[in-house]
């Protein structure tokens, strides 16, 4: 197949939407299928770069969020890339600019759309004028608007679909969760990393994700005290980049914790894994996540994950050998060190290698390619019956 994704955000910026696209393309491309990515124009991306069956559109920074990107023209452009191309089927994966200019291309083509709701919005309204001028009802009306003639919709959990559903979304859906290429987590570019950066000899902590407010790495540096009351050596790295990363190094500095709270900055895509296996345990406090990539990264990378309990962390970490989630700051005090303190004592391999097994990038990609399958068998270009239909239709993932 000639397929087409359609997104706001792709490398060299940095999120787990972009890693899940980029993990979807290489596994496609692998299976003989070409993959071509229609995305917005980067500051970072040097001129010289080479980007084969990358084609960028001309974009500022979005608002609120001025890290990410929206596109400002190019909707003829992209269509007559798109029809040169051959395409056969759009699949987009934001429900702006470049979603948009998508739809359009396939409407053009007479092609089928697929879409997969990465991001959980209601989480995020607080970010436009404070949450006072946006509400649950507009993400409503938006995905209901946005999802109109899209010939299926993919979640990654079971928590999208139920926001979904919860919008009377009728649209065709099956949930498939975001696949990691296990390959890069078996082992570290750089294994001496943990020495290098002086922690050999300590329990080391791992926060790894945008450093955002929804991100809750408040909580995490917040439990540093009661943790080093008893693994006094301990250290906690936070490697990304955000918004939150002035209050949280001021939080940091407030509670006297010194070298014990290290903030590494963004790194390079190829070394995220070297700082999961430099790592002992992967916390997480957040409780905004769809699909949690980096819980599964971590598991990938063979470490344990503390998160936050939700109907999502609780369905990836139903075994202490894999992981455990926590309610309270005081669980999750205690679970991290319970991990620290005895290692050995939750390694059962057969829970981690059979979810491993089921999240990896080759069954990421059978499962969404079988949904692209589904999708052009039902494709009708002038049909909207979808829309008008009594209930949703999960379709099978494979």
């Amino acid at each position: 197949m000639n397929i087409g994704i359609f997104t706001d955000t792709y490398f060299p910026q940095v999120s787990g939407v972009a890693t899940s696209i980029k993990t979807l393309k290489e596994d496609l491309e692998r299976k003989g299928h070409t993959v071509y990515i229609f995305t917005t124009t980067d500051p970072h991306l040097p001129e010289s770069a080479v980007e084969p069956n990358v084609f960028r559109f001309t974009s500022v920074p979005f608002v609120s969020f001025t890290d990410r990107r929206i596109a400002v023209r190019g909707l003829f452009h992209a269509y007559a890339v798109a029809k040169e191309l051959k395409l056969d089927i759009v699949h987009t994966q934001t429900e702006f600019s470049m979603g948009y200019i998508g739809k359009f291309v396939a409407r053009q083509l007479k092609i089928p759309t697929v879409h997969t709701y990465h991001t959980m919005y209601e989480d995020y309204l607080h970010y436009v004028m404070n949450g006072h001028l946006l509400r649950p009802y507009h993400v409503r009306q938006f995905m209901r608007a946005y999802l109109y003639h899209v010939s299926g919709v993919i979640a990654p959990s079971e928590r999208t679909a139920d926001s979904l559903l919860g919008y009377g979304i009728k649209t065709p859906m099956a949930i498939i969760p975001t696949g990691v290429d296990l390959t890069q987590f078996k082992r570290a570019q750089n294994e001496n990393l943990r020495a290098d950066l002086g922690l050999s000899d300590v329990p080391v902590l791992l926060s790894l994700s945008r450093v955002a407010y929804e991100k809750r790495i408040d909580r995490v540096v917040g439990a540093m005290p009661a943790i080093l009351a008893q693994q006094p050596d301990a250290v906690l790295l936070v490697v990304g980049d955000g918004p939150a990363k002035a209050d949280l190094e001021a939080q940091a500095e407030q509670l006297g914790l010194g070298e014990h709270v290290r903030f590494i900055g963004e790194v390079d895509h190829d070394a995220v894994a070297d700082y999961y296996r430099a790592a002992d345990v992967f916390v997480s406090a957040s409780d905004s996540e769809s699909q949690g990539l980096t819980y599964i990264e971590a598991m990938a990378a063979g470490r344990k994950v503390v998160a936050c309990a939700g109907e999502y962390t609780q369905s990836l970490l139903d075994d202490p050998a894999i992981g455990t989630t926590f309610s309270t700051d005081a669980e999750m005090v205690n679970q991290v060190l319970q991990y620290l303190a005895h290692p050995q004592a939750f390694d059962d391999p057969a829970p981690l290698a059979a979810k491993l097994t089921a999240i990896s990038a080759d069954q990421f990609g059978d499962d969404v390619l079988a949904f692209y399958q589904q999708a052009v068998s039902r494709y009708a270009p002038d049909d909207a019956a979808t829309e008008e239909e009594d209930s949703p239709r999960f379709e099978a993932k494979g």
